[in-house]
């Protein structure tokens, strides 16, 4: 398994690498055959209003999956503890939702829902404006998946949404967890 560590606004001594390495290999050690590559991020954060200032992001690749967490706290040891953690729970669902399929193999139904057109404008009277300036930019693989598999995907990268390339109409999604619970599916319409 390859271990990148990083640091912003915070130099990774001796100490904390070593740390980093203890704590992380325990949490993966039991999903060695899936962790190809670990980065971990560590930061600490110069706003005085900011309680928890320490952060931790580790990022596991495993077999084409990416598995993320992100823990926060007063102190940077008690963050990596609870970053390893976290990553050692993320990591064992996903070891058994891929064994469980192997074992298990489940037929699904579709069903087909009628296309309606949309009466008047969705947006009325606003005006659709980008921001002025691209903060960030991300690039990434995108393969082909079913609305479970992304599913799957978002619980595992520790965000809100996740974009996929549908299997079924090969054009981009974006599956999101919704405020009153359960998830949500965005799909493009085809202009006529």
């Amino acid at each position: 398994m390859k271990l990148l560590i990083q640091g912003n606004n915070i130099e990774v001594t001796d100490s904390i690498h070593d740390y980093v390495e203890e704590k992380l290999e325990k949490a993966v050690k039991h999903f060695q055959n899936l962790a190809s590559k670990v980065d971990v991020h560590l930061s600490v954060a110069r706003n005085a209003r900011i309680s928890n200032k320490h952060k931790a992001e580790v990022t596991v690749y495993a077999n084409g999956t990416i598995i993320r967490a992100q823990e926060d706290s007063e102190s940077l040891y008690a963050s990596i503890d609870l970053v390893s953690d976290k990553i050692t729970r993320q990591l064992r669902k996903y070891k058994e939702r891929n064994l469980d399929k192997k074992i298990h193999p489940v037929e699904k139904t579709v069903e087909a829902i009628e296309d309606k057109p949309v009466e008047g404008s969705l947006i009325g009277d606003r005006h659709a404006e980008l921001p002025e300036e691209v903060v960030r930019m991300k690039y990434f693989a995108m393969e082909s998946m079913s609305i479970d598999e992304a599913k799957e995907q978002l619980q595992l990268v520790d965000h809100d949404f996740y974009m996929f390339r549908n299997k079924e109409s090969n054009e981009i999604n974006v599956i999101y967890i919704r405020n009153h619970g359960g998830f949500g599916v965005i799909q493009p319409r085809a202009n006529k």
